[in-house]
């Protein structure tokens, strides 16, 4: 399994979830199987999104595109994010 994980601060949490929201469908379009949204308890405006995709061909051509750019503008991000790709090795129950 492939992930990314993306690490960023928001001016605004709510305006950015509904941007995020909007994207959804593109995300799809572009290989993502499904996303995670947490926040820092400690500093309300970092969170961290973690979505999986099909493979990690797919999550950079996603990071590459100008509608993220402008995306990320209108959301209110802070700064560059941090993007790390991931690739699962092993997987417990608990």
């Amino acid at each position: 399994m492939t992930y990314m994980m993306i690490i960023k601060s928001v001016k605004d949490y709510d305006k950015w979830k509904s941007i995020f929201d909007e994207h959804e469908n593109m995300r799809k379009s572009m290989g993502s199987r499904g996303a995670s949204v947490l926040r820092n308890k400690n500093v309300p405006e970092q969170l961290v999104v973690i979505i999986e995709w099909e493979d990690m061909e797919s999550a950079k051509k996603f990071v590459e595109t100008e509608d993220l750019i402008l995306a990320m503008e209108k959301a209110g991000v802070m700064g560059l994010p941090a993007v790390y790709y991931l690739e699962e090795k092993d997987r417990t129950e608990h």
